[in-house]
C-alpha cells in the first residue's frame, strides 16, 4: 500500500518531503550535539575550574609518527590561580618556564641564559591554557566532546581543532575521579605528546614568589619586557 502510494506521488513532492525529513533529522542531530558539547564543556569547566593551586611531578614523552619514543623528560609543575604557572624540565635538558601573569621568564641554564617576555594569557601554549581551566579560550578554537569511563570512575575528554590548519590534530584529557591523570596531544605532523601526571597536591599553599624569577649573576639576560 505505501509502495502504490509513494509511486503516485508527484517527484517534485516526493523530493520535498525527503528534503525537509532530511533536514529534520540534520537539525535533530545539530541539537543533540550541542548539547553533548555543552554538558561536556560544563563537566570539564568544573573539574579544571575548582582548583587553587596544583602541584605535580610530570612525565613528558614525545613519541614519533612511527611510534618510537623521540624523548621523555622528568618535569616539577606549578600552577596558582589566575595566573601563576610554573613549568621546569629537570631531566634531560634543564629549563625553567614560569610566569607571575604579568612578565615570563624562560632560563636556560645549560646556556647560562633567561629571556624576559610580557605575559599574554591569551596567546600562551596550550598547556597553560587547559592547566588555567581557561575554557573560554580553549572553546573559541576546539569544540569539545566527553564522556565517563569506567563505570562512572573517570572522564575522557577530546578536543577537536576549529581550524583545519592548527597546529594539533586532537588532544585528549583524561581523569581518574575529579584528578587529571593525563593529557594527549596529537599534533598534524603525525607525532604526538602525552603528559602524565603523578604526586597530585591540590590546594596547598603556594608562595607567590615561587612564580618570579631572580636570575642569577652569571647568566646572559635578554629582556624584551620593554620592546
Amino acid at each position: 500500500m505505501l509502495h502504490r502510494l509513494l509511486r503516485l506521488l508527484p517527484i517534485t513532492l516526493l523530493s520535498s518531503l525527503m528534503l525537509l525529513a532530511a533536514l529534520a533529522s540534520g537539525r535533530l542531530q545539530a541539537q543533540t550535539s550541542v548539547m553533548l558539547e555543552s554538558a561536556a564543556v560544563g563537566r570539564l569547566e568544573m573539574l579544571l575550574g575548582d582548583i587553587e593551586t596544583f602541584q605535580a611531578d610530570v612525565r613528558q614523552l614525545i613519541i614519533e609518527s612511527s611510534g618510537g619514543v623521540l624523548e621523555e623528560s622528568v618535569i616539577r609543575f606549578k600552577l596558582k590561580r589566575p595566573n601563576g604557572f610554573y613549568w621546569e624540565t629537570l631531566e634531560p635538558y634543564p629549563e625553567l618556564i614560569v610566569t607571575d601573569g604579568t612578565v615570563l621568564w624562560n632560563y636556560q641554564p645549560d646556556l647560562l641564559q633567561v629571556t624576559i617576555e610580557p605575559w599574554d594569557a591569551s596567546q600562551s601554549e596550550l598547556a597553560a591554557q587547559l592547566l588555567n581551566g581557561r575554557i573560554d579560550e580553549i572553546r573559541r578554537d576546539y569544540l569539545i566532546e566527553g564522556h565517563s569511563v569506567r563505570d562512572g570512575e573517570a572522564w575522557e575528554f577530546f578536543l577537536e581543532p576549529v581550524d583545519d590548519a592548527s597546529l594539533y590534530e586532537r588532544v585528549t584529557l583524561y581523569f581518574r575521579g575529579e584528578r587529571l591523570d593525563s593529557i594527549h596531544v596529537d599534533s598534524g605532523n603525525g607525532q604526538r605528546t602525552l603528559w602524565e601526571f603523578f604526586n597530585h597536591q591540590l590546594d596547598e599553599p603556594l608562595d607567590d614568589d615561587d612564580f618570579r624569577f631572580t636570575p642569577p649573576d652569571d647568566v646572559e639576560v635578554i629582556d624584551n619586557t620593554a620592546q
